[in-house]
């Protein structure tokens, strides 16, 4: 392992710790199959319970799915013949079990994870509330959560030599870098995070850079091809007390920082990606403050927002996820004293909500970086990654283009929705809708012209000929419908509903 950082076993235990999770099946198709749909979607809405009762026996794999992944107990003899060859006193030792009454229970979390690409993997982290109940402790690791699943999943995938992963946790994002870079590299201020990463890449017999310290610091003067980050972006008055969540800077200026970062670490046509918190202030139009994130850096970026949420809404929320806070809302004097500093500081600095989302800049080198800020108000198919980088493809090839000399053809997904009036003389069209049924899900009205162009999209004549019979069809002088019409279709080919004929 490179660095300093070691795992919580030797490397004999965790080749016997990997050859008990192989012959028990501890694998998501194994769990599966153990549990049967009903508990296994159980598990996926968090109900423990019935996975504990469908795991109820002692078979080594109902025994590491009782105890990982529905915080259940079982004693030492089942324990230490679910984990041989690994010795019981060692995995005590390492943390990955403790003993609880005259019973055994997961001191970790230690759970099977797998992606749509083929990857399969173990995770080890810190047991979240849900199964430990009560505040969570200061470096707390998170393991597999929503927020670090949608990155993955929106991450692209190109083959690049280096990628680094900011703020790496227990190493999810890392797992997935492995699979298309040459080298990996992982930072995180936690330096219990990085022993648990440690673990996870050695157990699943991979080697990683781990380096520890803020965010880029670590990495100063080296560039990557990909970077990407889950980092502690909740927003709030810059009071650190969860590693995982605070970043010890007041409001959104971790995530600014990070785009600014952008330029130092990118190597040429190199990708930035992370999740972000930003504010809604009152005085300010969120997307204008984002803009000015990236303006002057001279990389392309795109801000995708998800949702927003109120301050209260947004303070219980992440109260909840520390333990500060119970499921009914209800809190101790410590919990309301933290809630109520929280909710004076927004209110100090006149924040009206907080959005989510993901950014990803890229390193262009161009002239004129193309930046877009938006909110998806539709339903995203996940996995999103592979649709990211085709836009940014797709910037590439507008910058370059001589739109009235290009072919283009209408995307295999898109569909054309009309609705209709019953009129005097029967039904009347009165909106038309072009959408993209699939990937981003894009829509937008198109009016008559735009219906009939990009009906006429099919890649054998020049756009400036299919302008120039629309003009003729019309009456309109061409030069005027050229005029009107190229921002239309340059933005219908950022949206990829047309491509380039041959892109399709």
């Amino acid at each position: 392992m490179a660095g300093v950082t070691t795992a919580l076993l030797a490397p004999d235990g965790l080749s016997r710790l990997r050859t008990a999770l192989t012959r028990a099946s501890y694998s998501r198709d194994g769990i599966a199959a153990l549990l049967g749909p009903g508990a296994f979607a159980a598990l996926g809405r968090g109900d423990l319970a019935t996975v504990r009762i469908a795991a109820a026996g002692d078979s080594p794999l109902e025994v590491l799915t009782r105890l990982f992944t529905a915080g259940g107990r079982a004693t030492e003899k089942e324990v230490a013949a679910a984990l041989d060859p690994l010795p019981l006193g060692d995995a005590l030792a390492a943390g990955l079990v403790e003993r609880h009454g005259d019973a055994v229970r997961a001191g970790l979390d230690l759970r099977p994870y797998g992606d749509d690409t083929g990857g399969s993997w173990w995770v080890l982290s810190d047991l979240g509330a849900d199964v430990r109940p009560g505040p969570l402790r200061a470096d707390h690791v998170l393991g597999i959560g929503g927020a670090s699943v949608m990155l993955a999943q929106s991450t692209v995938r190109p083959k690049v030599d280096a990628a680094l992963d900011l703020g790496t946790g227990c190493g999810i994002q890392a797992l997935h870098l492995s699979q298309h870079a040459g080298s990996v590299t992982a930072t995180d201020l936690n330096a219990r995070a990085l022993r648990l990463a440690a673990t996870t890449a050695a157990l699943n017999g991979l080697d990683w850079e781990l380096l520890e310290g803020d965010l880029a610091a670590p990495v100063a003067g080296r560039r990557f091809g990909l970077v990407v980050s889950n980092p502690p972006f909740v927003v709030g008055p810059g009071r650190a007390t969860h590693s995982y969540r605070d970043s010890g800077r007041p409001g959104d200026a971790i995530s600014a920082e990070l785009v600014a970062s952008a330029p130092a670490l990118l190597a040429e046509g190199g990708w930035l990606q992370f999740l972000a918190n930003w504010v809604h202030a009152e005085d300010e139009p969120w997307d204008e403050r984002l803009a000015g994130w990236l303006a002057g850096t001279g990389c392309d970026g795109w801000v995708i927002q998800r949702e927003t949420l109120g301050p209260d809404e947004y303070v219980s929320m992440w109260l909840r996820d520390s333990g500060e806070l119970s499921g009914n809302g209800s809190a101790g004097d410590a919990g309301q004293a933290r809630m109520a500093e929280w909710l004076d500081w927004f209110a100090a600095e006149r924040i009206e909500a907080v959005g989510f989302g993901l950014v990803t800049v890229r390193a262009t080198g161009s002239a004129s970086p193309v930046v877009r800020i938006e909110e998806a108000r539709q339903h995203l198919d996940q996995p999103i990654g592979g649709h990211i980088a085709d836009w940014f493809a797709r910037q590439d090839w507008l910058r370059g283009a001589d739109l009235l000399a290009a072919r283009l053809v209408t995307a295999p997904e898109l569909r054309l929705s009309q609705s209709a009036e019953r009129g005097a003389e029967g039904w009347e069209v009165d909106t038309q809708v072009l959408a993209l049924d699939g990937g981003m899900r894009w829509a937008q009205e198109a009016d008559p012209i735009t219906v009939a162009l990009v009906g006429g999209c099919d890649g054998r004549v020049p756009l400036a000929d299919q302008l120039a019979l629309l003009a003729a069809a019309h009456e309109v002088h061409p030069a005027a419908l050229a005029t009107a019409a190229l921002p239309i279709v340059g933005h219908l080919v950022e949206r990829g509903m047309l491509l380039p004929a041959g892109a399709a």
